[in-house]
């Protein structure tokens, strides 16, 4: 079988679900391009554990993780299946460092960005948790741990931000920071460059990084994804410019 894609997506406001935006038509785009795989394979940063735990319900309830939007984004539902069976054999690449949980289902990090790749929900998802305790290595390391999945017909799909920090958002100021758009570019580039060490060492940046990743959830998903990857494969970004 073809090896699957790995993606890593910064999804953004919940809004994205429901709205129809730049990011929405990518999306969509990317979706009506991509290989329709046997599963997916979510990381998101909203399921953010004190353990690695892999989702096996064979049934997802579409989880509503936020709070104060319009009525129509609690309206929405992604009734994809899940993937029981390919879960025990993700736990089962990742050794002894995860086990199995029946307790999740679809967070908005997945269902807000899959329902616009694949808007029948027709291909099984389970999820992958983020691990708090876990150094961005050992993110990196389970990544790894997770390549024959994408030889099986799984896609891993990570989803996050690579800035992520709300305590600082100033609706008044429509350009943004500067130190955000310095680390952005470095992880960019880095990504681009496959030199994954400093995407690891994110913090060799200094305040830039200290005030992009406040903590590690949304970050840490973009490890697994580079994590996935074989050395041969050339990075692709998405121009929304």
């Amino acid at each position: 079988m073809q090896r699957t894609p790995v993606l890593f997506v910064g999804h953004g406001s919940p809004m994205n679900a429901i709205e129809n935006n730049p990011y929405t038509k990518t999306w969509q785009a990317l979706g009506q391009a991509l290989p329709r795989p046997k599963a997916i394979l979510s990381v998101s940063a909203h399921w953010y554990t004190m353990s690695t735990l892999v989702s096996n319900v064979r049934e997802n309830r579409t989880i509503y993780d936020m709070y104060g939007f319009p009525d129509a984004l609690y309206r929405l539902s992604y009734p994809a299946k899940g993937a029981p069976e390919t879960a025990a054999r993700t736990a089962a690449l990742l050794g002894g460092t995860a086990a199995l949980s029946g307790d999740w289902g679809l967070d908005h990090g997945t269902w807000s960005v899959l329902t616009h790749l694949f808007p029948k929900a027709d291909v099984p998802v389970f999820q992958l948790s983020v691990n708090r305790r876990l150094t961005m290595r050992e993110h990196y390391a389970l990544g790894q741990a997770l390549r024959p999945l994408r030889e099986e017909g799984v896609m891993i799909f990570a989803s996050g931000n690579v800035v992520h920090n709300l305590s600082l958002v100033d609706w008044k100021n429509p350009n943004g920071f500067s130190w955000a758009d310095a680390f952005d570019a470095y992880i960019r580039d880095a990504v681009l460059a496959r030199e994954h060490e400093k995407v690891i060492d994110y913090l060799a940046l200094g305040e830039p990084s200290r005030l992009s990743v406040p903590t590690m959830d949304h970050f840490a998903p973009l490890l697994y994804a580079l994590g996935a990857t074989q050395k041969e494969e050339k990075p692709w970004q998405t121009d929304l410019s």
